[in-house]
């Protein structure tokens, strides 16, 4: 048997890490400025979370959610404090697609409706609503088969409010960073406008914070720049560090019911045991203030360079958009630069999305090795 091909991969095989210091087979060290499409939020090989998980492993590694969990209440109570969104009920799953999935289908049961808004270049997951650029085409993938999706351009003023008066839709789903579409955002009074149209027509905004949530943006969650209140929020990346987790937030005026959602890995000991020791780590050593700090620091280093037309996103959540398509140039960061970044949708544009715990420092050390390549 051999793997289904459907990533392509660069020639890079890591064999440890440790901070965003990672080490291949052989001996050569790569500083990761990618972290996984921003699932390490706390550092590679953190000493607590380590530890966190050794101690979980040494009394029962997994269980089923058939028992009782004492760590689920115990990570819904720190989340609820730190995230400040202790008026929602949290339900654990194993990813941000299936976060998503549960998100859209709790709208459905909860409106009678199966229509959804998303926006152009979103991407909620492999199972959800996506929009992906390729070769310059749109791909609009459909949420699932029950539910038709339609796609608006951020800022649509006049079509989302005739979308909604319709009175079909049981959902809008926004990133208010945009992920894998290339960090565009929609402005605050965009964002407020939803939210109150919604409230009108008793449609539910559901906040895709997979990857911008956890502190990324500078805040616990990226909605929270604009002052809105969703329904649902989805989250997944960086609450594990690596291990896979994924969890749905509902508001408590949406109310449960046995059997209405379910999962089989989901909320078990070694996810809890993880995302509590991401939660620690970033309330001990203030890592959203970090990410804040630094990302105004990056801005302020991007300007310095003339080859980069545009600086996008917020936090450590940031993309640098040049003219011309970046792919070559992250090949050069990874083999003459030893540097990690990421891609997007948007060929132009070089992602950065490294662990919350980085310093000025690596933020130096990252454009020294970007100029090298550039000049």
């Amino acid at each position: 048997m051999k793997l289904f091909d459907v990533y392509p991969l660069y020639d890079v095989t890591p064999l440890s890490a440790k901070g965003i210091e990672v080490t291949d087979e052989h001996g050569q060290k790569y500083l990761d400025f990618y972290g996984g499409h921003a699932v390490i939020s706390i550092g590679h090989s953190h000493p607590h979370y380590i530890n966190r998980l050794k101690e979980q492993l040494d009394k029962i590694g997994f269980y089923s959610n058939s028992i009782q969990n004492p760590l689920q209440k115990e990570l819904a109570h720190k989340l609820g404090k730190l995230s400040d969104c202790e008026n929602y009920d949290l339900f654990l799953c194993n990813s941000g697609a299936e976060a998503n999935e549960n998100a859209l289908k709790m709208a459905s049961f909860h409106t009678g409706k199966s229509k959804v808004i998303a926006f152009q270049n979103a991407f909620h997951g492999r199972t959800s609503a996506a929009v992906a650029t390729t070769d310059n085409a749109k791909i609009n993938a459909p949420i699932n088969q029950q539910q038709k999706v339609t796609f608006l351009a951020f800022e649509d003023f006049e079509g989302l409010e005739a979308a909604l008066n319709t009175r079909e839709y049981c959902a809008v789903i926004l990133e208010a960073i945009q992920g894998v579409g290339g960090l565009d955002e929609p402005s605050t009074p965009f964002y407020q406008f939803i939210h109150e149209k919604c409230k009108e027509n008793d449609v539910l905004v559901i906040a895709d914070e997979v990857q911008s949530g956890f502190g990324r943006s500078g805040r616990f969650f990226a909605f929270q720049h604009h002052n809105i209140t969703p329904d649902i929020i989805t989250i997944a990346k960086g609450m594990g560090n690596g291990f896979p987790v994924g969890g749905v937030l509902i508001h408590e005026s949406i109310k449960a019911s046995y059997g209405l959602l379910g999962t089989t890995f989901g909320g078990n000991h070694l996810a809890c045991a993880a995302t509590l020791a991401v939660l620690e780590v970033v309330e001990k050593e203030k890592l959203i203030k970090n990410a804040d700090k630094l990302g105004h620091y990056f801005h302020e280093r991007a300007k310095e360079i003339k080859a980069i037309k545009k600086v996008k996103g917020r936090g450590l959540m940031l993309g640098l958009e040049f003219d011309y398509e970046v792919a070559e140039l992250r090949k050069k960061l990874i083999y003459n630069q030893h540097v990690f970044t990421g891609g997007s949708a948007n060929k132009r544009l070089l992602r950065f999305l490294p662990a919350l715990n980085i310093t000025k420092q690596h933020i130096d050390i990252f454009f020294e090795r970007l100029r090298a390549e550039l000049n």
